[in-house]
């Protein structure tokens, strides 16, 4: 913090663009109260891992990653450091810390606290853009665009804490649309205010680090929750495998040439296939963390109930959907045969799941593991024949 109060500046201009390409420490502080939100909605799924809950853990976990992701898009275009920005920044994150104390039963009786924790933390991104736009003209139409956007979302997640439930939630799914759609509405305004090219891969992957260890936690759980003997052991391993796998396949891929293209391209629509596009990734991951769990603290000589082998074969096809994706978008490295492969897999799984029936837990998380490891074989055969 150089000064007590400075105004923004865009991360893009040229005295910027080399110092601050890293996540801040600041940032990173700022990373601890989600990783504590994320982990309360992974224990939401834990406790009910049927259909509904899971579309209420995807209901509950939304608003969490949609909070992130502005809050990083802001800094990542916007460079501040001083005590302003600082005290603004704690308050978003004692919002979502707020978040976070009333996901436990953000659904029911907890539903009102969530939404006045959500809308505080949008309402304090607001006065973060309104702010950039009084200082930086270059700026002032996206950072107003956004401005409005989020403050009709907030207003909409404020009148619901007045609404009854069910019809409460109506305000939710139509504030989450505003958020949504805002990024849309501004895609033109966003010429010539590209994002940092490094930056921004950095901040994605501190999330996915972030949403991958509660896989690591699963494993820890799975295992503190039974008195271990070998197959618990072989179960725990196969576990840790499949976090590890992910984590090759995602981060051995990820780059930032598909954000070089927009400043030789001017397609600004990248942006949005990097946020939305990691949606159903960061989703996928937190549910495998939770499937691991289940797995490792069932019976090891009882088939795998219906439900656990569904939620984690289905967990991970989602996140080798969305690699496919990303792959073929070139939000990862662009490569058309490691996306078909990604999807072939996540059918497989696919299948698993659906005929699956009367497997044990020992040989349902084996075969995932298998499959998520045969990724990274893949790609490491791949990646020697491009070098030879």
């Amino acid at each position: 913090m150089k000064t007590w109060l400075q105004p923004p500046r865009l991360r893009i201009s040229a005295e910027s663009e080399e110092e601050n390409g890293h996540a801040t420490w600041l940032e990173l502080f700022y990373d601890l109260v989600f990783m504590v939100a994320v982990s309360q909605v992974a224990h939401n799924l834990s406790e009910d891992i049927s259909l509904s809950g899971f579309f209420g853990f995807v209901f509950l976990f939304m608003p969490i990653w949609w909070a992130w992701i502005d809050t990083t898009f802001y800094a990542n275009r916007f460079d501040i450091d001083d005590i302003g920005h600082r005290l603004l920044t704690a308050l978003q994150m004692i919002a979502i810390a707020a978040l976070a104390v009333n996901i436990h039963h953000g659904l029911g009786e907890s539903s009102a606290g969530f939404a006045l924790s959500y809308a505080t933390g949008r309402a304090v991104l607001v006065i973060e853009y309104l702010r950039a736009a009084r200082h930086i003209p270059l700026a002032r139409p996206l950072a107003t665009r956004y401005a409005q956007g989020f403050a009709i979302a907030a207003a909409l997640w404020l009148v619901s804490i007045f609404v009854p439930t069910p019809l409460r939630f109506s305000f939710w799914a139509l504030g989450l649309i505003v958020d949504f759609a805002t990024p849309l509405t501004a895609k033109y305004l966003q010429l010539g205010l590209t994002h940092h090219l490094e930056h921004l891969p950095e901040r994605f992957g501190l999330f996915t680090i972030i949403v991958l260890g509660e896989a690591i936690v699963a494993v820890v759980n799975g295992l503190s929750n039974q008195t271990w003997d070998g197959t618990s052991a072989i179960a725990a391993v196969f576990g840790f495998s499949i976090a590890f796998s992910l984590w090759w396949i995602y981060f051995e891929n990820i780059g930032s040439s598909a954000l070089r293209s927009v400043g030789t391209t001017g397609k600004t629509g990248v942006y949005q296939i990097w946020l939305y596009g990691h949606i159903p990734l960061v989703i996928g991951l937190a549910a495998t963390g939770v499937g691991v769990e289940h797995i490792i603290s069932s019976q090891p000589s009882v088939a795998l109930p219906p439900a656990e082998r569904v939620l984690l074969c289905g967990a991970v096809a989602l996140c080798l959907l969305a690699l496919s994706l990303l792959h073929r978008t070139g939000v990862i490295r662009y490569c058309k045969v490691r996306s078909r492969f990604r999807l072939r897999s996540a059918v497989v799984l696919l299948v698993l799941a659906i005929v699956g029936k009367g497997l044990l837990p020992i040989v349902v998380i084996g075969l995932v593991a298998i499959v998520c490891a045969v990724q990274v074989v893949q790609d490491l055969y791949q990646s020697r024949l491009f070098v030879i």
